[in-house]
């Protein structure tokens, strides 16, 4: 795929990376491509980050047809830039492409577009500690029309900007609320896929909690409401008796997470019994009462690994290992971010080198 590149004229001050927040500011460039049924993904470029100009009538901003990915690139100890298991996003991406009718883009050129607007804009990979160069890919319908349809036309732009800690209180315990009536999503629905529809639909839950004191919410199955799924937009894994548990993706509600399926790997490997099953709020419950409950985090790729110090449910607070952060918590963050940072060496083959 041939990338046509127009680099900015007009540079931006960069900001000081010390505790930069989440999302805020973002680098000099992006990439853009269109796709129509004539020339399918074509006009490939990398130009200065700017608005996108979208008809009102864009069936984006009316039916919600998009989807998008989280990814970091991560700047070495040695100067040198690198991307964690890029593949694995780029792929679960196109899965959630299938649920929403926009066109699959190959790999090889996905991959390409990422390496090629990161190392474009490398001076904004930032080095230190705890940061690194957030990239949001997405791809959005453009049909000027209203009628819900899938779209004949898309856009696919890759946007990055440098970031800290996701949360405020870094890798310290957070509080979080289990959500009893709302729910984020339903079998057959698309749980599964990293699109906006999803989000949407956590945000009155998220804010009611976020204003009561709590970082996330806790979300519970949308059939039975019973069943434990995602914490916030993150998975979410407990040490209980020994085991890890985590919930299944087999309903297909609950995001297949990178992180999470690195966790996993990871957890295997050092010889951690885990356990992919539903688990019901009031077994989880049971455990914190009981003592068996030993610790909770979220895994994502944001915050990579965040603890759980403290589950409220039904007006009950229940605090997780004194409301420290767990012993395998911190050496699962430490394993994950050690091999992002290019401190130790890669023995799963998860790193692609950019420049």
């Amino acid at each position: 795929m041939e990338i046509k590149i127009t680099r900015t004229t007009h540079p931006k001050a960069k900001p000081s990376m010390d505790g930069i927040p989440f999302g805020t500011y973002f680098s000099d460039h992006m990439f853009l491509m269109n796709y129509d049924p004539e020339h399918g993904w074509h006009d490939a470029r990398i130009v200065p980050y700017g608005p996108l100009e979208l008809e009102p009538s864009c069936m984006t901003l009316h039916y919600a047809q998009e989807v998008f990915e989280g990814m970091k690139a991560y700047r070495r100890a040695d100067g040198h830039i690198q991307m964690f298991r890029p593949l694995e996003n780029i792929r679960r991406m196109n899965n959630s492409s299938v649920k929403l009718c926009i066109p699959h883009i190959p790999e090889e050129d996905f991959l390409q577009a990422l390496k090629a607007l990161v190392e474009v804009d490398q001076d904004w990979v930032p080095s230190e500690p705890d940061t690194s160069l957030y990239i949001r890919p997405f791809a959005i319908a453009l049909d000027a029309h209203l009628g819900v349809h899938v779209a004949h036309t898309y856009l696919f732009c890759i946007i990055t900007c440098p970031v800290g800690c996701y949360y405020p209180e870094g890798l310290n315990p957070v509080k979080i609320a289990v959500e009893p009536r709302e729910v984020r999503a339903v079998r057959g629905g698309t749980g599964f896929a990293k699109c906006g529809g999803n989000y949407a639909a956590s945000l009155h839950a998220s804010d009611k909690a976020l204003k009561k004191g709590f970082s996330q919410v806790l979300w519970l199955d949308g059939v039975e409401q019973k069943y434990i799924e995602e914490v916030g937009s993150m998975n979410v894994m407990f040490k209980i008796a020994g085991k890890i548990v985590t919930p299944s993706l087999e309903k297909g509600s609950v995001l297949p997470g990178v992180t999470r399926r690195s966790a996993l790997e990871i957890l295997r490997n050092w010889g951690y019994e885990i356990e992919e099953r539903d688990l019901s709020i009031d077994e989880l419950i049971a455990a914190a009462k009981d003592g068996t409950l030993e610790e909770a985090w979220g895994t994502g790729t944001a915050a990579v690994i965040s603890p759980i110090g403290e589950i409220s449910f039904e007006g009950e607070d229940y605090i997780i290992g004194g409301f420290q952060i767990g012993e395998l918590t911190q050496k699962l963050y430490d394993a994950i971010t050690e091999i992002q940072w290019g401190k130790v060496e890669d023995p799963y083959g998860w790193i692609t080198p950019v420049c």
